[in-house]
């Protein structure tokens, strides 16, 4: 006997996809179905993800999600391939510069503010008319247990994340009526290029033994693997969740336990 696969049917946009957390929820919901268009900065990022990532209805389109008109390109980019968008995975980020607040570089903090907020935010304000048309959806964003704690020398990092919470909040009670949930998955040290440029940042040329006090915090005792977010993702992203909005989702092995 056959079983449906968990998004079929689905059309899935994720932004951040050429590696990490956005790739590998790129690569699981196509192989759960979905039609995904990746949405990064880095073209020949994209490229080799695309040609990694098997199956039908795999594309990619170039994008600063800080820049609304490129947002909206995107946007429009899957309604003409797909004729819709069922999934918005909003994933791309970025870490800035670890640095006490006083030393803190005022152009990298923009920077931080401009894709880990405003590009959330465009993202959410071009999707969620497609989606409302389409008669509604799941949008996931990606934020991180910075939401719920402080890290020294990262505030403009953990400020975004706080404001991505807020963001979600006000997005699912506005639109929930319209069919469309809103949440967060909140990742804590994952295996990724953004961890360890932070590692390197708190301590540069000492990025294990940063590793290991990080880790000795995490119940579990390792980092998550960027498969293990995506999997959070994919239960968002599908029917299964459809009670699910207006909350945040802690993939960190206990990280916030503690």
């Amino acid at each position: 006997m056959s079983t449906r696969s968990r998004l079929e049917g689905k059309v899935a946009v994720i932004t951040g996809a050429a590696n990490g957390i956005g790739y590998a929820a790129s690569k699981l919901f196509a192989e759960e179905g979905a039609k995904v268009l990746l949405v990064d900065i880095s073209e020949d990022g994209l490229k080799k993800a695309v040609q990694s990532i098997a199956g039908d209805g795999i594309s990619y389109v170039t994008a600063d999600v800080s820049i609304p008109e490129e947002v909206q390109k995107y946007v429009q980019t899957a309604v003409e391939k797909y004729g819709r968008i069922d999934v918005f995975i909003s994933n791309a980020g970025i870490e800035g510069d670890v640095k006490p607040i006083p030393d803190y570089p005022i152009e990298i903090f923009d920077k931080v503010m401009a894709i880990n907020v405003r590009g959330m935010f465009l993202g959410l304000k071009c999707v969620i008319p497609v989606m409302e048309k389409g008669g509604g959806g799941s949008i996931v964003i990606t934020s991180s247990v910075s939401a719920r704690v402080g890290l020294p020398g990262t505030a403009p990092y953990v400020m975004s994340k706080h404001a991505v919470s807020g963001l979600m909040k006000n997005a699912a009670l506005e639109f929930a009526s319209k069919g469309i949930r809103v949440s967060t998955v909140n990742p804590g040290p994952v295996e990724t290029r953004l961890m360890y440029s932070i590692e390197d940042g708190i301590a540069p040329g000492e990025g294990e033994k940063v590793r290991a006090n990080i880790i000795s915090n995490i119940a579990m005792g390792r980092y998550v693997l960027p498969s293990e977010v995506a999997q959070m993702m994919l239960f968002l992203a599908s029917d299964e969740s459809k009670m699910c909005t207006g909350s945040e989702y802690f993939v960190d092995g206990g990280l916030c336990a503690i």
